[in-house]
């Protein structure tokens, strides 16, 4: 039984599709990451894991002090959707943002159709939580809290606490009253 484990093992590091499949992911991260990085705009001390997935990063714009946790996507638009970030954003594990949605007219697959880009603005002192989407055309107020698992589908008010599917207002930070509530919620 060990001479065949190690015979498998042996062909799996010989199987040239190993290799090429390593190719392919050095590729991906070439693209999604590395060439992407030098199109940003960022202010200082600025920090995102190495497997941050950017898309167009010549239009995002990150701010001072804004931490963008792993597996993040943060996708701008193909020609005008911007992604701005403002200073201190904190964005957990698995963020998703995008500043571009395919059309959804019926008869023609969504792929097929033009997409609709809408700029998104991330407010000051944010907090993102794990596994957020937050969707073209939406800004966050500065101060917001977006709960885990949320996915942010319209604006948000400045200190508000969001969640939930699609997100809404479900309380406000201490000390701070949420601007126009009802009007999110």
């Amino acid at each position: 039984m060990t001479r065949r484990r190690a015979l498998g093992a042996l062909a799996s590091v010989l199987d040239p599709r190993v290799y090429l499949h390593a190719l392919r992911l050095l590729h991906f991260y070439g693209y999604a990451h590395v060439r992407q990085v030098g199109l940003l705009t960022r202010g200082a001390d600025v920090s995102f894991a190495p497997n941050v997935s950017f898309r167009n990063a010549e239009r995002i714009v990150i701010g001072a002090g804004s931490h963008i946790g792993e597996y993040s996507m943060i996708w701008a638009g193909n020609s005008t959707g911007r992604i701005v970030l403002g200073e201190k954003a904190l964005l957990a594990p698995r963020v998703t943002i995008t500043a571009s949605d395919y059309g959804m007219a019926a008869g023609t697959p969504p792929m097929d159709q033009p997409k609709v880009e809408r700029d998104v603005h991330i407010g000051a002192g944010t907090w993102l939580g794990a596994g957020v989407v937050v969707v073209a055309g939406v800004t966050i107020g500065d101060g917001a809290i977006v709960a885990a698992g949320a996915v942010v589908t319209r604006d948000v008010p400045e200190n508000a606490i969001v969640g939930g599917v699609p997100a809404r207002v479900i309380g406000s930070r201490p000390g701070a009253p949420v601007a126009d509530a009802e009007s999110h919620g």
